[in-house]
């Protein structure tokens, strides 16, 4: 299959990243009261060669889903460890447990739900843009080094192309470094974008 699409239509891919992150940050703000912003850092198209050495090797949280409706593929959070902590801490009532290393049931389980709002809105993001819907499995939480992450998730999968958004989000209490990586059937995602009206959408 053919993967040209008009070159009115590239700006697509990137609103559908920018709406998934827009959403992410709306989301948090209505789940956690916190008033959060996200600053959009450049939206890189990489090869999968450049993404292993983008993901690197280093202790970080993973949240990842897998869609289960076009475009299909996967999509792989990683977040810092220490934001991660305080985003959780601050939505756990009573005093924050400063001394422990790495997360506490409840810490936990507040990421849980945090990387359940984030992976849903994400996607709802780009369903909203693509105007079609897509399904996903349920987030699956990894704190460990990011081998150990990737590995989790099933290894990087085979594809050559790969999203990646550096963005951060800002709340009232902390800010969160959040990496995106989006493994999409090519194929597919040139479909969907082929399918919209440029002249009534872009």
């Amino acid at each position: 299959m053919s993967l040209k699409v008009d070159i009115r239509k590239l700006e697509i891919f990137n609103r559908i990243c920018r709406q998934g992150s827009i959403q992410v940050a709306d989301s948090l703000s209505q789940m956690s009261g916190m008033n959060a912003e996200i600053e959009m850092a450049k939206i890189n198209f990489l090869h999968i060669d450049d993404v292993k050495k983008h993901i690197g090797n280093r202790n970080a949280v993973g949240i990842h889903i897998e869609l289960t409706e076009s475009p299909y593929g996967y999509v792989l959070f990683i977040l810092d460890p220490r934001d991660s902590k305080r985003l959780a801490q601050s939505m756990i009532p009573g005093d924050p447990d400063t001394n422990s290393s790495g997360f506490t049931s409840m810490e936990k389980s507040a990421i849980q739900e945090i990387g359940n709002i984030m992976t849903s809105s994400y996607i709802d993001g780009w369903a909203n843009v693509l105007n079609t819907t897509v399904n996903m499995t349920t987030p699956t939480f990894t704190y460990g080094s990011t081998g150990k992450i990737v590995t989790k998730m099933g290894g990087l999968p085979d594809k050559e192309m790969v999203f990646v958004l550096d963005s951060e989000i800002t709340t009232n209490d902390t800010d969160l470094d959040l990496t995106v990586y989006t493994f999409p059937q090519l194929d597919s995602l040139v479909e969907l974008v082929r399918r919209i009206d440029v002249d009534t959408t872009v």
